[in-house]
């Protein structure tokens, strides 16, 4: 039997893609293959509600395990919060809903070592074939992009107290910068359980897990929430673009294989926020009349770089970040940010600024070295930015 799709690689975007198909396309007949014991691996995916329209909210509504009304920053010189909406997706309540909506077209523990754009083989030998193959097992190393990195470990923390915190922190710098700019994320999951994360704009993506640990605790210690148990960790290491060469990444890695997520280059360019351009992607391909492995790959390659060419103003506000001034003194930029109107601030982290937004983020007192400031609107040497 030949499938119509084949999604090689059970995390956020090629779950979503199937979850979406299998709700608006009954009539296809799809297979998911995750390498891992389940769907989803061990992550926290985290939105605003101004990413998403009204109809993907409704859709992605069972993906949804907590919701706060708003959330709190924390800079050397700016306190603040705001009344934005912001949700996350726990990867324990994303691999139950796609469990439940896929049944047996979700194979778990079943690692692909060939992907074809017409056939994956595995590792028991058996090959599975397709009209259209999905590569959606993470970001592919290219040197066609000029990458600056976002790194984290978190660990889920059941406190000894209940800790009180009634919203999430995205933010906290008051800490020691140190390895580019460093801050906590903290969100309340009940009330005696916290996810917190350390966090650091990079320059390199090496992580010294115990050593993140140990500032976790150490933090959590601070604040007065006494950890009486460590439920789970999480680390990642998220890119973030600086420049490149679409055209050239899409060259690399399987030829004609279609891709999604991180390995479409389909994540917000600085935040590193990658739920909501895998709900755009599933509402894309779900409208295609077409999904024979060259349409579909030709449309998500055109989706790409129609989306890279809309985030060009993000890659050069990164280049603000990583390369106008000392890696200590990156927090300046952010704080800044943060003082934007609400509004503005939510424009951002949906990929919609106005040219009002871009202005006010780059006209007056810059926040970096002017010269700095100079050095970061030069694109990546050699390639298109």
């Amino acid at each position: 039997m030949t499938l119509d799709l084949l999604f090689v690689g059970g995390g956020l975007a090629n779950g979503l893609l199937a979850y979406r198909l299998a709700e608006t396309r009954p009539d296809l007949t799809l297979l998911v293959l995750e390498s891992g014991a389940c769907a989803g691996g061990n992550h926290t995916w985290s939105f605003h509600e101004g990413d998403l329209t009204p109809g993907q909210h409704a859709w992605i509504a069972p993906f949804v395990s907590h919701r706060w009304p708003g959330y709190d920053v924390a800079f050397p010189g700016l306190r603040r919060g705001l009344g934005l909406p912001y949700l996350s997706v726990s990867s324990s309540r994303f691999a139950q809903v796609l469990r439940d909506r896929l049944g047996a077209r979700l194979r778990c523990e079943s690692a692909a070592t060939l992907i074809e754009p017409l056939r994956a083989a595995l590792g028991n030998g058996d090959t599975i074939e397709a009209r259209a193959v999905v590569d959606g097992r993470g970001p592919i190393t290219s040197a066609a992009l000029e990458l600056g990195f976002q790194k984290f470990l978190g660990l889920e923390i059941r406190t000894r107290a209940p800790h009180r915190l009634a919203r999430p922190i995205l933010m906290d710098a008051t800490v020691p910068q140190q390895d580019g700019y460093r801050f906590v994320y903290v969100l309340p999951l009940a009330e005696d359980r916290l996810l917190v994360e350390d966090t650091y704009y990079a320059d390199g993506a090496a992580l010294d897990p115990d050593a993140l640990r140990n500032r976790v605790l150490a933090y959590a210690t601070g604040r007065g929430w006494e950890p009486a148990e460590i439920l789970r960790s999480e680390t990642g290491v998220l890119p973030v673009v600086l420049g490149g060469d679409i055209a050239a990444f899409w060259r690399d890695g399987s030829s004609g294989v279609p891709r999604s997520g991180l390995r479409a280059g389909l994540f917000h360019p600085t935040t590193g926020y990658s739920l909501p351009e895998a709900v755009r992607l599933a509402d894309r391909v779900a409208t295609l009349p077409d999904l024979s492995a060259p349409a579909l790959h030709a449309a998500i390659r055109a989706w790409s770089v129609r989306r890279w060419q809309e985030q060009s103003f993000f890659r050069l506000l990164n280049r603000m970040l990583f390369r106008a001034g000392p890696p200590a003194e990156r927090f300046r930029v952010l704080q800044r940010f943060y003082g934007l109107p609400e509004p503005a601030i939510g424009r951002f982290y949906a990929g919609r600024l106005t040219m009002a937004d871009k202005l006010r983020l780059l006209v007056g007192r810059p926040p970096v070295p002017v010269l700095g400031a100079a050095r970061a609107l030069m694109p990546f040497t050699g390639t298109h930015a």
